[in-house]
């Protein structure tokens, strides 16, 4: 089975051609989840901004953004909370994305950093965004020049429509427990859905997973090694398994809405436009003991 949307996926090839094009935005989305088996702290992890390898070495002519920083909301309790429409299209125009930009996201780990920023550009109206397939680590395999020389693109004006209907809440999710017709489905690691990971990976405050979901990891989704997407028809079997194709409705969420995003993503260029991405997950999920999870055994 092929993509019905190929073209929100990039080669290095594609964009090695493309670098002298006057409307490329190049931006290195590096960010790491630093693992803490400390039931003291808020989540399993702690964020990291990977600024500090973006400045050791990337694509020539790219950019870096923040996640966190540039375009989450900072009164939100919860990390990497979705700004709301405007606040998002002023943010991505600061970043030097405008309505003529040709957009090329990467990241230097697992390519779902770069896929939450395609689905927020999603979200802002924003349709002339790839995704960099194997990211730097595809790019470097391929013996492609690298540099430290740090790029900050001008301001530019984005005057795109916004969409709705990307981002479920918890009352969605909640609701979808019960529809037959919605597919919910978790993105994080398999020990993590059963909830039998033993604190290797950790959890957001309860094991297990919302109760009525499939899953199928993000990380499944990847090589391993190059970090580059499955073919189309080894990714369109894992879904085809659960039965993502009866669905009305699809739900992705993980534990913050990043892993969460790949799987979105990957639907989207399967021809599912019927997507939606659980933005605050099992960081708000899991730690209301009124909210319904299982575990397997």
């Amino acid at each position: 089975m092929s993509y019905a949307n190929p073209h929100y996926l990039v080669d290095t090839e594609w964009l090695a051609s493309h670098l002298s094009d006057p409307n490329l935005r190049i931006y290195d989305c590096t960010t790491h989840l630093i693992h803490q088996n400390d039931p003291a702290l808020p989540g399993p992890y702690r964020v990291q901004s990977g600024l500090e390898d973006y400045l050791k070495a990337h694509i020539p002519g790219a950019a870096f953004i923040d996640l966190q920083e540039d375009l989450s909301d900072s009164d939100s309790e919860l990390r990497f909370t979705c700004l709301d429409s405007d606040s998002l299209i002023k943010a991505f125009g600061r970043l030097g994305i405008g309505d003529e930009s040709t957009v090329v996201l990467y990241s230097q780990t697992s390519p779902q950093w770069a896929t939450r920023i395609w689905w927020l550009l999603r979200i802002a109206g924003f349709d002339n965004a790839r995704v960099l397939n194997g990211g730097l680590t595809k790019w470097k395999l391929d013996q492609r020049a690298v540099t430290d020389q740090q790029t900050i693109y001008p301001s530019a004006q984005l005057t795109t429509e916004p969409r709705t209907g990307l981002m479920a809440s918890k009352d969605d999710v909640f609701k979808a427990i019960d529809e037959p017709a919605t597919c919910t489905i978790n993105a994080l690691r398999r020990a993590q859905h059963t909830g039998q990971d033993d604190g290797e990976f950790g959890n957001y405050g309860r094991p297990g997973h919302i109760s009525g979901s499939v899953n199928v990891p993000t990380v499944e989704l990847v090589d391993g090694t190059t970090t580059e997407f499955l073919t189309s028809q080894e990714i369109a079997t894992k879904f085809h398994e659960i039965g993502v194709d009866n669905a009305n409705r699809i739900v992705t969420y993980c534990g913050g809405g990043i892993a969460a995003s790949a799987t979105a993503m990957v639907l989207v260029m399967l021809g599912f436009d019927n997507v939606s991405l659980y933005d605050a997950s099992l960081s708000e999920w899991a730690p209301d003991q009124n909210l319904p999870m299982d575990t397997l055994n």
